[in-house]
């Protein structure tokens, strides 16, 4: 990699020159083999277009990064347009400043390693920990209460009973599954246990995806609680229209379920 460094001097003992448009050398260092080269400015007078005359110079030299002591903003975006690195308030020696170069490089080529090694350290590791703990505290009574709801639907329902209820008629099925969901309440969770309790019994899906939907739409135990919150008309029109829109949302999503099945196969 090559580095233009104003220069006042022609060797690395020179000082760094204090302004880029007007340093009476420029160094292209290589810093890959340690080779240098002097390059006289010849726009040292500072005339109009010097600035960007010393750009082109240090562009054509292969430069990737210019050290100097100032340049003025303009010299300076200009460089960066280019792909070209630019350091000020450089001082002392060509040597030294290029010794300087080295060591921020270097600094710089480490600091995404060194942030990428920190980001996982004790404290986040037992937070993470102590979260995930928190989370399956928080979900173990809803998996004991899905095995015990298992347990009790296979021991009290019968096959028989549920036989003689959803007799296989679609539409009076789907009515029958909305109006069970209607009557119970309780975690969303349940019902999709339930419903797939029903499925192994033979109940058809049109049945169980109304029931679903209402589990969660309609709660005919929680119509106390809503009526004292909202009254006696809001709780009544929204449960009404929940129970009665669920049928049609039923039947449409086995519907819509079914063709995709058939096309996917």
């Amino acid at each position: 990699m090559k580095i233009a460094v104003s220069s006042d001097g022609s060797d690395l003992d020179a000082k760094v020159a204090n302004r880029f448009n007007t340093a009476k050398y420029l160094l292209i260092i290589d810093l890959d083999t340690g080779e240098h080269e002097a390059v006289p400015n010849p726009f040292t007078t500072g005339q109009h277009g010097a600035g960007v005359q010393a750009i082109v110079l240090a562009v054509s030299r292969g430069a990737k990064a210019v050290l100097t002591g100032y340049t003025s903003p303009a010299v300076a975006n200009q460089f960066k347009s280019s792909g070209i690195e630019v350091l000020t308030g450089m001082t002392g020696t060509i040597r030294d400043a290029v010794e300087q170069y080295k060591k921020t490089s270097s600094l710089k080529a480490s600091e995404p390693e060194a942030k990428s090694k920190s980001v996982i350290n004790k404290s986040i590791l037992i937070h993470a920990t102590i979260s995930a703990g928190r989370q399956f505290v928080n979900l173990l009574p809803i998996l004991i209460g899905v095995v015990l709801l298992i347990g009790l639907f296979n021991a009290f329902v019968a096959e028989a009973w549920l036989t003689s209820v959803f007799s296989g008629n679609r539409a009076l099925d789907t009515l029958w599954g909305a109006c069970f969901g209607s009557i119970f309440a309780g975690n969303p969770i349940n019902s999709y246990v339930i419903g797939g309790e029903l499925l192994k019994y033979g109940v058809s899906l049109f049945a169980v995806t109304a029931f679903i939907v209402t589990w969660v739409t309609v709660g005919l135990v929680q119509l106390p609680a809503e009526i004292a919150a909202f009254g006696k008309r809001f709780a009544f029109l929204r449960n009404g229209l929940s129970f009665v829109l669920a049928i049609p949302i039923a039947i449409l999503t086995v519907l819509i379920v079914n063709l995709l099945g058939r096309w996917i196969s």
